[in-house]
């Protein structure tokens, strides 16, 4: 699978994400740490799509200067005794950052949706559709880890597995388009709504646990042939919404970074000027109906043909991994 990069802004609408919303909502509940869900039964052939761990050997390592050195004129000096390569500035040029990386496995059920009656801040209750997508990641302990060679030579080797933590961002963004060409700017962020959980765990789960972000975010995966089961959930969707991505962040420790030319000068703070972005999982869906009569039935997986080019894709396309 190709990476990508994407480094767009996302401007979610509404209140904070869904550790400000639980909190906010007085809705946090102590789960034991190391939890795993019991499997809910099996599941008819094509229901639960699985998109296996993402390892690349180059996500060991990041080369970059350090600039909060570099940028100080008054470590700059000729030696006339060593090459300038072993001075201070000169080994600040292209320093190699070495790590572990691992990912976890994640599958999916339908997108589908639910109505339920949401309380308000005013304490009156309102009816509202909420769009959902139950999951399952599990840690397969498939990791990637940088070992010394001859020299300064390293390989990326298989590593040994270990208990992880996955802390869900969950964004649902509209791929549609203007008459002009440009991308409609709206992205969602995952909720926690107990409400919706609670109907959500009785039609989906068969009684099973089901994690909210929160919950899910307590957890220390272990290495396992089991997994746990969690749910993400958006309101407010635009209805007019025909082509949407969902990305997972969260699933893999994999990094880059970006400095920002003349953002930083002798002096500044460690950081300054700087940019991360952080692997991954994008998921794509269309949905052919329209506003007026909103269904589940109606949302697929996948790019629809044609369509490609509103999710910067390539035909076929139904997953990626990127950078964002």
């Amino acid at each position: 699978m190709a990476h990508f990069w994407q480094s767009t802004e996302i401007k979610a609408r509404g209140r904070p994400g869904a550790l400000a919303a639980a909190i906010l909502l007085g809705s946090f509940v102590s789960i034991s740490p190391a939890q795993e869900s019991p499997p809910p039964g099996p599941f008819a052939p094509g229901v639960v799509t699985t998109i296996a761990p993402d390892l690349a050997p180059e996500e060991t390592v990041n080369t970059h200067d350090l600039i909060e050195l570099r940028i100080d004129p008054a470590i700059r000096w000729d030696p006339e005794l060593l090459p300038a390569s072993r001075t201070l500035f000169g080994m600040a040029e292209g320093v190699k950052f070495r790590r572990e990386v691992w990912c976890l496995e994640f599958s999916f059920k339908p997108m589908r949706m639910v109505e339920v009656d949401v309380p308000q801040p005013t304490g009156k209750m309102q009816r509202k559709l909420i769009w959902y997508l139950v999951y399952h990641v599990r840690n397969t302990g498939k990791t990637l880890t940088p070992v010394k060679q001859t020299g300064d030579a390293y390989t990326a080797e298989a590593g040994e597995g270990k208990p992880v933590r996955f802390i869900p961002h969950f964004v649902l963004r509209s791929q549609d388009r203007e008459p002009s060409g440009a991308r409609v700017d709206k992205a969602y962020l995952d909720r926690v709504i107990p409400v919706a959980v609670d109907v959500i765990r009785r039609r989906e789960m068969r009684g099973q646990p089901l994690l909210n972000s929160v919950e899910m975010a307590e957890q220390l995966i272990p290495v396992s042939d089991r997994g746990v089961w969690g749910v993400a959930a958006w309101e407010d969707i635009d209805p007019r919404i025909d082509f949407f991505s969902i990305f997972v962040g969260g699933l893999s420790n994999a990094y880059l970074w970006e400095d920002t030319l003349g953002a930083v000068a002798a002096g500044d703070p460690p950081g300054k000027g700087r940019r991360f972005y952080r692997k991954t999982l994008e998921l794509n869906f269309w949905r052919p109906g329209d506003e007026l009569l909103e269904s589940e039935r109606e949302i697929r997986y996948g790019v629809p043909v044609g369509k490609a080019g509103l999710y910067d894709v390539a035909d076929g396309v139904a997953y990626r991994w990127v950078y964002r």
